[in-house]
């Protein structure tokens, strides 16, 4: 079954056995009636199972090449259910310029609990094996980055992590599995904020996890299981139906953002624009090898370079929404300084390019024109 098709069809029975529905029914139900003490139709409490978490879980893992798919009440649950695998004393390597909600986590959390990140950049691969020590359980990979488009050498990565036995988990939110699926490319375990892309209409907060080892999915799913930060099944439904049409909608965000880049690198008040479809892109020749396109979202400076320039755009869009958040079929406009990445100090922000100037865009399906006009007169 091509890509396309496994959007529709994808790890879902064609029907609903009970009356012949074509979409999951959805199960607003906490508990399961048992016929004898243990005795169930494979379901007996909503937070150990659920039939409509279960036909997302199973689209999930469909989309992503995986065996197992786990579905969590946010995408920074799914990923606190990965940290939840380690014990204080491990550690982990993440790169330097990841989501501000994910850095939080780690630092303010897990820190606190014994485990020690390693914050490193990721365009050389070869880079992190200088700091991979006997402790080192994982490496946590975001590629494209956040806010930056950084591209990092998946294949590369996880040659290098086998090597030493250890995990790789990829955060695939920018690409979605239309573009990019890390456990073809070695990757252990691929997460998602399918809040963004998967469920595409900025109506649901939902995140996932894609495996293909049973060992390790039983581990995720008991913490799953046992921490209880599932997604309800009306969450589900919505992004299940939203993964019905992520093919169409990626083959628009590709398309529009490539409008958006071109035009802003040809602005004289915009300075630089983070791209990864751009030839001189740092590792363009990776992501054109990794990815079957370069996505709807992107980053850039004013040319004036300051937190007042960023701040006069941005309020004056009109068809683009200041919010954060992205990958939902209307165009939003952030800026990361002050939003989405707000929690990490100022000093490590700027290091990784996260300067006061920087807007981030998620480029979203309306016609193109209409974009660039909006752009053209909120830059000036």
């Amino acid at each position: 079954m091509r890509f396309n098709t496994k959007t529709i069809h994808g790890g879902q029975e064609q029907t609903d056995p009970a009356y012949g529905s074509v979409m999951p029914p959805i199960y607003q139900t906490s508990t399961y009636a048992q016929s004898t003490p243990g005795g169930h139709k494979g379901y007996e409490y909503s937070r150990s199972g659920n039939p409509t978490r279960t036909a997302l879980e199973k689209s999930l893992a469909n989309l992503e090449n995986g065996n197992y798919g786990l579905a969590f009440g946010s995408g920074l649950a799914a990923i606190d259910a990965v940290l939840k695998l380690f014990e204080p004393g491990d550690e982990i390597i993440s790169t330097n310029d990841l989501y501000g909600g994910s850095y939080r986590l780690f630092t303010r959390i897990f820190e606190k609990m014994g485990i020690k990140f390693h914050f490193v950049g990721m365009q050389e691969a070869g880079d992190i094996e200088n700091y991979i020590t006997p402790n080192t359980k994982l490496i946590w990979l975001e590629t494209p980055s956040n806010p930056m488009m950084n591209i990092t050498d998946i294949e590369a990565v996880t040659r290098i992590a086998k090597k030493h036995g250890v995990l790789v988990a990829a955060d695939n939110t920018f690409a979605s599995p239309y573009l990019q699926r890390p456990l073809d490319l070695g990757a252990d375990i691929v997460m998602h904020s399918a809040t963004k892309y998967l469920g595409g209409h900025s109506d649901v907060v939902l995140g996932g996890l894609v495996v293909r080892d049973k060992v390790l999915y039983q581990k995720l799913y008991f913490i799953q299981k046992a921490s209880g930060a599932i997604p309800g099944p009306q969450d589900c439904f919505l992004v299940l139906r939203g993964i019905k049409t992520l093919h169409l909608r990626m083959q628009r965000h590709c398309e529009n953002g490539e409008a958006v880049a071109k035009f802003l690198r040809s602005h004289p008040g915009i300075d630089q624009v983070y791209w990864p479809g751009f030839d001189d892109h740092p590792n363009h020749d990776i992501a054109k090898r990794q990815m079957s396109g370069f996505g709807g979202m992107l980053s850039f400076t004013t040319k004036e370079g300051s937190l007042n320039s960023a701040t006069k755009i941005v309020e004056k869009l009109k068809i683009f929404t200041l919010a954060e958040s992205l990958g939902g079929v209307e165009s939003l406009a952030g800026h990361p300084a002050s939003m989405t990445h707000a929690s990490i100090p100022r000093e490590e922000r700027q290091k990784t390019g996260v300067v006061d100037s920087l807007i981030r865009l998620s480029v979203g399906v309306e016609d193109i024109e209409d974009l660039l006009e909006d752009l053209k007169q909120a830059i000036g």
